[in-house]
């Protein structure tokens, strides 16, 4: 049977609803999972409910994660958050490491696990951390703008059996401090975290870039992919 992944949902303020790309459905289907999206709640017993029925749990890009999350007041104009999805991750993260399901975070991923889990992130950078490499590409998203350097004997390493690898970035917030409890896999350039995990769970990896566009022409995309779902059987 395959296992269930639950995905968290995207919102979009304008039409006040949930909506989804494509590209987390179809990489986990590609991968051997059913995935599910998750409605919005800030029930505890629902959402850990949830958690329960599921193998394991993505967390997708999207809104920047709120600064309140790591005590800091948002830089005026330049973040853009969506409170109600905090919470709800919140919860559905808390649970999910209780359970010890298999999480992947991707993009708003990676820096929502590690602000939740205690650690901090750079709001903006073009104004906090500047540089040239390119964060922040435009269309077409499944093309690589840039390199990140694998940490060895790390669980991503291991995966991908690469030491470097061309990636793609669409963000303008990043991993500043890593929470306690989690590593380091992959750094870019200039020196921004661009992959985490947490050694002491079944699988906690989070990426900063997105293998949700590039799966389709990026074998390695679809390894993180199907390392996840593997994971989650």
């Amino acid at each position: 049977m395959k296992p269930i992944i639950g995905v968290m949902p995207l919102w979009d303020n304008g039409k006040d609803s949930i909506w989804m790309l494509p590209g987390y459905m179809d990489g986990i289907s590609e991968a051997g999972g059913t995935p599910v999206i998750f409605p919005f709640s800030r029930d505890a017993e629902e959402l850990a409910g949830l958690v329960e029925l599921c193998g394991g749990i993505l967390f997708t890009g999207g809104h920047d994660v709120s600064p309140g999350l790591y005590h800091e007041e948002p830089l005026p104009g330049l973040v853009s958050c969506c409170e109600k999805r905090d919470v709800m991750e919140a919860i559905v993260l808390r649970a999910a490491i209780e359970l010890d399901r298999p999480i992947l975070g991707i993009c708003r991923g990676i820096q929502f696990i590690n602000a939740a889990l205690g650690g901090s992130l750079y709001q903006d950078l073009p104004s906090q951390h500047p540089s040239r490499v390119e964060h922040h590409q435009r269309a077409p998203y499944d093309v690589p703008v840039h390199d990140v350097e694998l940490k060895e004997n790390t669980p991503l390493s291991g995966c991908l059996g690469v030491d470097r690898l061309a990636v793609n970035s669409c963000h303008h917030q990043a991993v500043k401090a890593l929470a306690p409890g989690l590593e380091s896999m992959a750094t870019s350039p200039d020196g921004l975290t661009e992959a985490l995990y947490m050694p002491a769970v079944k699988f906690l990896w989070a990426v900063q870039w997105h293998p949700e566009f590039s799966y389709k022409s990026d074998a390695n995309s679809r390894k993180i992919f199907k390392a996840f779902v593997d994971a989650a059987k």
